[in-house]
């Protein structure tokens, strides 16, 4: 069964979006050292995440930051989810993570299905919408390495999204992330250990690292779930690479001895609501 590596690369990032790029190929190339087969980079990597930021640093899936990531893939090998960056289709922006295989070739690109507009009492409030636009689709890559899911962030927060993924046939689930001071003590680990455990999958979360300075301070915290649902890679919160190993074979283990995949019973978990829906 298949083995391998992946990386998660917890940067923080400046305004300086050249200094981001360079930051970020310092970091994929020190994954690729260490044996990472898959790498990934945080959620808005080459810029400030601020709804004032994503116009201005918006480009098309030809533009600088996706070249740039394509180039990066194949001259260090490596299968790169390309955390997300804002892009711009016309007139509308999306929050969009671009996935490179190792021949530098764009496999996929995943855009932010739910978006992240909370306002917590005394926490904070945040409406990408304000900006931003919603992807619509599920995002399944194939890989040298299998099957693998791209999510983003605020996506985590709804099991149906993952579990559908899970019947595609993704073994992991990889997820940029920028939670915050609020929702990260609460829920980060809760949601990630969660829809490893929910869909017997592993689950890679890429967080920036914490900017004490910057308007949005990110939790950190990057992390690999394996399907068991325990932590086999962890961060706190400054600037770090994070290795997990995957194992498929592991996987179909947890899978055989407690299978809860054959065991669901779909047709009673239905209603007779008309506004249920798959």
């Amino acid at each position: 069964m298949m083995k391998y590596k992946i990386a998660l690369c917890q940067i923080s990032s400046s305004p300086d979006k050249g200094e981001n790029m360079e930051k970020a190929r310092r970091y994929v190339e020190s994954a690729a050292k260490g044996g990472a087969g898959v790498v990934c980079l945080p959620e808005m990597w080459n810029c400030p995440y601020d709804n004032a930021c994503f116009r201005p640093y918006a480009e098309d899936e030809d533009g600088t930051s996706a070249r740039f990531l394509s180039e990066l893939a194949k001259t260090n090998g490596v299968c790169l989810i390309g955390g997300s960056i804002p892009e711009s289709q016309g007139d509308l922006l999306y929050n969009t993570s671009f996935i490179f295989g190792p021949d530098g070739r764009l496999l996929k690109k995943h855009r932010k299905v739910h978006l992240f507009d909370i306002d917590v009492k005394g926490g904070i409030r945040f409406k990408e919408s304000d900006t931003l636009s919603a992807g619509d689709s599920l995002t399944v890559v194939d890989t040298e390495f299998g099957r693998i899911g791209v999510a983003i962030c605020y996506d985590v927060r709804f099991p149906k999204m993952f579990a559908a993924m899970a019947r595609m046939g993704a073994h992991l689930m990889v997820l940029p992330a920028a939670f915050n001071m609020t929702t990260g003590p609460a829920h980060w680990e809760l949601l990630l250990r969660a829809r490893a455990l929910d869909n017997q999958v592993y689950v890679a979360a890429c967080s920036p690292a914490r900017d004490t300075e910057a308007k949005y301070r990110a939790y950190g915290h990057s992390c690999v779930v394996n399907p068991w649902g325990e932590l086999c890679g962890a961060a706190a919160a400054e600037e770090t690479l994070v290795f997990g190993d995957i194992d498929v074979g592991y996987m179909e283990r947890v899978r055989s001895e407690l299978p809860i995949g054959v065991q669901a019973k779909e047709h009673v978990y239905r209603t007779d609501d008309p506004k249920e829906t798959d």
